[in-house]
């Protein structure tokens, strides 16, 4: 059985991440990409940068419409609209797109636990999932505290209403970085990201724009990743498929951050 074979293991809990993506300052400018800081003293991550996303809830679930051929991946689009609204208070994945009270409505409404479907139904707006595009699915086995079986999602906002706003919890920073720097900000160990995250980033420096991103989404195939142990050229590492779109697909285990 090879690694990508695996069957997701029966601890991992459904997730779901999204990749917010936006232009950038200047016409030529590499897009941005929003990532965020968890709380230092949270169990899982803490102090990492990472992007927007969370567990899937029975919530999430209960909106799925019965007639949807994959409802796994319906209530994970709905998670990580629902989550990037509850930690940075943006809104994506919703039309129209509620602004002024009707948006405060919804991200405050989001961040104490009431029901999307409810909010939404409030402020005259619905769920526009296909606005996400699958991107990859990660499955770490080596996290010391839980582990997640993410699916990750791109999603473009414009850049006009595109300023985060932190929920002060979980996410104590926001920032829009474009992928390159955010690299070079961490091997300057200026940031923290784990192997996921970087494996990620370096996918999204090879795009000059949103279109871009999305049209090699779609060339790839998006399968459970499960990292795992093996020698490349020589050194013990930390690999992952080579056939699924990635740069760089291991990296020596002396320098991986796994959580």
């Amino acid at each position: 059985m090879t690694p990508d074979a695996i069957p997701a293991p029966s601890d991992a809990i459904p997730a779901a991440t999204l990749i917010l993506m936006r232009e950038g300052a200047e016409a030529g400018d590499p897009p941005e990409i929003l990532m965020i800081e968890r709380g230092a003293a949270l169990a899982f991550l803490g102090g990492a940068m990472v992007f927007p996303g969370g567990r899937v809830d029975p919530g999430d679930r209960a909106m799925v419409a019965i007639a949807d051929a994959d409802p796994e991946d319906s209530a994970a689009r709905i998670a990580a609209i629902r989550e990037t609204i509850e930690e940075v208070g943006l809104v994506v994945g919703i039309a129209p797109t509620p602004d002024g009270a009707r948006q405060e409505r919804l991200r405050d409404g989001v961040r104490r636990g009431e029901s999307l479907a409810t909010l939404l139904a409030e402020t005259g707006s619905t769920l526009m999932p296909e606005a996400l595009t699958p991107f990859a699915r990660w499955c770490p086995e080596h996290v010391p505290v839980r582990r997640f079986d993410a699916r990750f999602y791109l999603a473009a906002i414009d850049r006009s209403r595109s300023t985060p706003r932190i929920d002060g919890g979980e996410t104590v920073r926001a920032e829009w970085l474009p992928a390159a720097e955010a690299l070079a900000r961490a091997d300057r160990d200026e940031i923290r990201i784990i192997y996921p995250t970087r494996r990620t980033l370096e996918r999204l420096a090879l795009y000059r724009d949103f279109p871009s991103a999305v049209a090699d989404a779609r060339a790839w195939p998006v399968r459970r990743i499960i990292p795992f142990l093996a020698e490349h050229d020589g050194v013990p590492s930390i690999c992952i498929p080579d056939d699924l779109g990635f740069p760089i697909t291991a990296e020596p285990v002396a320098q991986a951050r796994r959580g």
